[in-house]
């Protein structure tokens, strides 16, 4: 293994003046603003573990460092001279596990959740016997050979799959590569939830492939489905939908723009004796969305769960005029005494700002609503205290008049 895992001869990194409190609070990560950027932190090869060295000399744990990257180092541990290694790694991936096993019996969720389990740049989820890695930092790239060692000891996985294909990795400086490390991944995996089974594509489906972190929301979602017309917008692999034609809807309309993402909903749809309950429709979802206002077409409950809208700072503003916009449209879709969820997944877009951008969309609309629940991921997503980016995920419930 790669000699500066070792804490001997480890390339250390120093703190300017005045910016160690921000580290000394709790936060992961160092911005490059903060360092000493001089030829010797340069020439650090990305992905390197280093000494984080304070002003006054004093040494402050273990960081990945990156010279090239706005977020230039990510704390692994508070204790200088740490070792970083397949028993560090396995003792994270023990934790992590230790804490699912309070909340669920069979193996499908998020296991690691980067900064808010030790692991920062580290995505790690199960899907049955198959183990899927997302790594979207240099650091965790240069411990690959540590983590799929640990997972092995921890979970002895029939597959190990990595997906480095996120848009993180480009402000890394990696190069967008997915591959098998163990075993082999044909087609969609099952995943278990609701008493349903569906469908996931591990290999290239967005993101990692699967929405563990509405599983809640789901959940309550379909609690308000008996007898009710529904509309699944954004379904992706149709989640939402069918755990809503599970619970007793009388119909679920599926929207989706892209086929792959349809053609999983329908895959789970007749796995599950579903069909006759269920439509699918292929569009731009506000097209398709103002379609069906203009033809005349209510539901009871109106599921919209977009993409990110706001991919960086700089698109916030673009970002809640969208959501403005979708829920105006979806407002209206919902008949009288009818319910609307809507979600945000952007971390740029704090829960105030949806909640402001929710109220005048449906207000636009004509409509009258009272909040149900606001509500952010499951348990297997957990929030790093000192990082608020890791809550990135709003989700509400509306009752309209």
């Amino acid at each position: 293994m790669n000699n500066t895992k070792k804490s001997a001869n480890r390339p250390e990194i120093r703190l300017l003046p005045g910016h160690g409190k921000r580290l000394k609070r709790g936060h992961p990560w160092l911005f490059s603003n903060e360092i000493r950027m001089d030829e010797a932190a340069r020439t650090i090869p990305p992905g390197a573990l280093v000494e984080i060295i304070g002003a006054d000399v004093r040494g402050l744990g273990v960081a990945m460092f990156n010279p090239h990257s706005l977020i230039a180092g990510r704390v692994l541990s508070r204790e200088p001279g740490a070792e970083i290694d397949v028993r560090f790694i396995v003792r994270a991936l023990s934790r992590a596990l230790e804490l699912r096993r309070n909340f669920y019996d069979a193996p499908y969720y998020r296991l690691v959740h980067g900064e808010a389990d030790g692991l920062p740049g580290l995505v790690v989820e199960r899907y049955g016997a198959t183990a899927l890695c997302q790594i979207n930092s240099a650091g965790m790239a240069s411990l690959e050979g540590e983590i799929t060692a640990a997972l092995e000891e921890v979970l002895q996985p029939s597959n190990i799959v990595i997906r480095g294909d996120s848009s993180q990795r480009r402000l890394e400086g990696l190069a967008s590569e997915s591959h098998m490390v163990k075993g082999a991944v044909d087609g969609p995996q099952i995943i278990a939830e609701g008493g349903l089974e569906f469908f996931a594509d591990l290999a290239s489906g967005q993101k990692t492939g699967w929405y563990f972190d509405h599983r809640d929301n789901r959940s309550f979602a379909a609690s308000l489905a008996k007898d009710r017309k529904v509309l699944d917008a954004y379904c992706h692999s149709g989640a939402f939908g069918l755990r809503a034609a599970k619970a007793g809807a009388t119909s679920v309309t599926f929207i989706d723009r892209t086929e792959a993402c349809l053609n999983l909903a329908r895959r789970a749809a007749n796995h599950n004796g579903l069909d006759d309950l269920c439509q699918f429709i292929k569009g731009d979802m506000f097209t398709e969305l103002t379609r069906l206002h203009e033809v005349g077409e209510k539901f009871d409950l109106v599921i919209a769960d977009p993409p990110p809208f706001a991919k960086a700072r700089k698109d916030a503003k673009a970002g809640l005029k969208a959501v403005r916009k979708l829920t105006r449209l979806s407002s209206r879709l919902v008949a009288p005494r009818g319910f609307l969820a809507i979600a945000s997944c952007s971390h740029h877009i704090g829960a105030a700002d949806f909640s402001e951008a929710v109220t005048r969309g449906f207000r636009d609309a004509g409509r009258a609503a009272r909040i149900l629940r606001t509500s952010g991921a499951g348990p297997d997503h957990p929030i790093h205290p000192a990082l608020p980016e890791s809550a990135y995920l709003t989700f509400m419930m509306l009752a309209f008049d």
